[in-house]
């Protein structure tokens, strides 16, 4: 406000300091009805310019000439400069309308045209300049709502990737800690038995359980080492793979879950992380079968390779109980799922018509790569 003061003050004591001082209290008087309205252009654009037309057309009806008449122009610059097309063409047409009532009072004779052409182009200069000046703060409105709106975006996409990380870290530590405790605690199991009535076999046992936790520590180590720059642990360590499956039988078996592999087509093309799902994927299904199956249970797998797909078939001959009619609960499936979908595949887990229980999926290796596993 302040600064839009500085217009009418300016007029003011222009017309105070140059107007002869006859007829100067209606110089005044209009002078100051003509630019005081300005101060307030900004917060009622239309409003004062109204004001300002209609002194306009007062001081045509009294006859008097006035520098203060520039106040219509700045009116006119502001409305075009917040209203939209129709509000400037009807402040134009009024503007234009007033320059033709003032040269037809005003112009010398034979200089109508002249005054009429600078007039209105003053007029149209106003109003270029200031819907000029709204197109600008438009665009720039705009721009700021795209930063905004794309900051938003890599916001949620920071979060996503955050909380992808996050499941991705929960199902390799759910798979990793549930298997190796389920091996642990059935060698130790064995060996507790096996300690006075065979000696050696109690070792062996003891052994294995040691080898299966240094076995999860190098997991864990592995899993956990891609969040820090500095750990060597998973360069040294690859990720295991099909390969890894014949390992994991093996321990299965120590376990006391004999474990029948078999592996069809080569595998050596398939991406890395997909072969990190289907030993996970494996090593979920057995250790499931090592855990809710009694003695004696046998386990098959049967891994299917090609060019665009893998068939993971996991079957074991234990008995099914079904608890209160309800599927089994827990993370272990779930997350099964979890690693089958992020390959376009479906995992099926139930018990088999003849006894026993199956998870069987396929993963699809043209969709799925750039899932994380």
């Amino acid at each position: 406000m302040v600064w839009d003061a500085l217009l009418p003050a300016l007029l003011l004591v222009n017309i105070l300091t140059t107007h002869p001082p006859q007829g100067l209290p209606v110089a005044v008087a209009l002078t100051g009805a003509l630019a005081l309205p300005l101060v307030w252009r900004r917060r009622a654009p239309r409003t004062v310019f109204g004001v300002v037309a209609a002194v306009a057309f007062v001081q045509w009806l009294v006859d008097v000439q006035l520098p203060a008449d520039i106040a219509l122009l700045v009116a006119l610059y502001t409305v075009a400069a917040t209203s939209g097309r129709r509000g400037t063409l009807l402040a134009g047409a009024v503007v234009e309308a007033g320059a033709v009532l003032a040269c037809l009072r005003w112009a010398a004779e034979g200089a109508f045209l002249t005054l009429f052409v600078a007039v209105t182009a003053m007029a149209v200069a106003a109003a270029v300049l200031g819907m000029n000046v709204r197109t600008t703060r438009a665009y720039l409105a705009a721009v700021e709502e795209r930063a905004a709106r794309l900051e938003q975006q890599q916001e949620q996409q920071a979060r996503l990737a955050v909380a992808e990380e996050r499941a991705r870290i929960t199902r390799e530590m759910h798979d990793i800690v549930t298997h190796n405790l389920s091996v642990m605690v059935a060698l130790t199991d064995a060996a507790v038995y096996a300690q006075h009535r065979s000696p050696g076999k109690a070792t062996a046992a003891m052994l294995q359980i040691s080898e299966t936790g240094r076995q999860a520590l190098t997991d864990m180590r592995r899993s956990l080492g891609v969040l820090r720059a500095d750990e060597p642990d998973a360069e040294r360590h690859p990720l295991p793979g099909i390969a890894q499956l014949r390992c994991l039988a093996d321990q299965m078996g120590a376990a006391g879950l004999p474990t029948r592999l078999d592996v069809d087509g080569g595998h050596a093309g398939i991406p890395a992380t997909a072969q990190l799902t289907v030993y996970r994927l494996v090593q979920e299904a057995l250790t499931n079968a090592l855990k809710h199956t009694p003695p004696g249970t046998r386990a098959e797998v049967r891994v299917r390779c090609s060019a665009g797909a893998v068939t993971v078939d996991v079957t074991d001959t234990g008995p099914y109980a079904p608890p209160s009619g309800a599927m089994p609960s827990g993370h272990g499936i779930p997350g099964m799922r979890e690693r089958a979908a992020a390959y376009g595949g479906t995992l099926r887990a139930g018990p088999l018509p003849g006894g026993g229980w199956a998870v069987r999926t396929r993963l699809d290796l043209g969709g799925g790569a750039e899932v994380p596993a």
